[in-house]
């Protein structure tokens, strides 16, 4: 049986922890965010610009928002996190990083607590050997933007219980969200079958073979694709996709999973898509 998820904490208010914060306030669960001091009032300002958007976009009204701005909790005090039932490690895509937070939860939150990570490819039996029971950790793979996107990515580990597995489909349901389950590896399914040709089509333009728009028109235009795979990386962000593409190609050392030179330039000029105003668009004036 799963266990019930009366309450949520979010570890990391970035664009993925702040969504996940606000996709389970909306969904009337009380949630506490933490992140950094420094990075506090940029993860609470998230939220609130998020939740201004739905309601100028007409998805919420504002009795909605004020409603879910009321169950989210900021904090910068880890030990905040501890009444939770479910925990989300959401901060960024370093497994040392990660690893650390893992460890410090497992001291923290009580021993019946789910505790998940929103890794895109980082093994969750490396992350749940941090944790003392390893039976109830679990990857929770979202997908960004969070209160948009409809899917998420439950990751059974090795020694991931049958309960948490339940419990994780159950929160994901209440979440309005449709979950498809995968065995833990590097990528499990979508980054899987997503890189290799997001990093084909950054060769191609790499390679100056065609123009960026050519090859984005190519695909929306020719496999129906919804956006083309460099406006993708770039809504993505280059960065992030560095850090999969590394993941992918140490499991797997399959060339279409490595970085090509191009994407690491870029990354080191600043241009790391949307996020920064420039990727391989210009996005000064979104």
């Amino acid at each position: 049986m799963p266990k019930p998820v009366t309450s949520v904490a979010v570890v990391g208010g970035g664009f993925m922890g702040a969504g996940i914060a606000e996709t389970a306030a909306f969904a009337g669960i009380p949630v506490v965010l933490c992140e950094l001091p420094e990075y506090l009032d940029a993860a609470r300002e998230r939220v609130e610009s998020s939740l201004d958007r739905a309601v100028k976009r007409g998805k919420r009204d504002a009795a909605d928002r004020d409603s879910a701005l009321a169950r989210i909790t900021v904090t910068s005090e880890l030990m905040d996190v501890a009444g939770a039932d479910l925990v989300v490690e959401a901060v960024p895509e370093n497994v040392d990083l990660k690893t650390s937070i893992m460890e410090e939860l497992d001291g923290i939150v009580a021993d019946g607590a789910v505790i998940a990570s929103n890794t895109s490819s980082i093994p969750i039996a490396q992350l749940a050997s941090a944790v003392h029971n390893p039976g109830r950790v679990v990857g929770l793979h979202f997908f960004s933007p969070v209160p948009v996107m409809a899917l998420v990515e439950i990751v059974r580990a090795l020694d991931t219980s049958d309960e948490t597995i339940e419990t994780a489909h159950a929160f994901i349901e209440r979440l309005g969200k449709q979950a498809i389950e995968t065995k833990d590896r590097s990528g499990f399914i979508v980054n899987f079958l997503l890189i290799p040709y997001l990093m084909a089509a950054v060769r191609m333009y790499e390679d100056d073979f065609a123009t960026r728009e050519d090859i984005d028109e190519g695909m929306k235009l020719g496999a129906g694709h919804p956006m083309g795979p460099l406006t993708l990386c770039d809504f993505i962000g280059l960065d992030v996709l560095h850090a999969v593409c590394n993941s992918l190609y140490e499991e797997f050392k399959r060339d279409e999973y490595a970085p090509p030179p191009l994407l690491k330039r870029m990354i080191a000029a600043g241009r790391l898509g949307r996020k920064s105003g420039r990727g391989f668009y210009d996005y000064a004036e979104v």
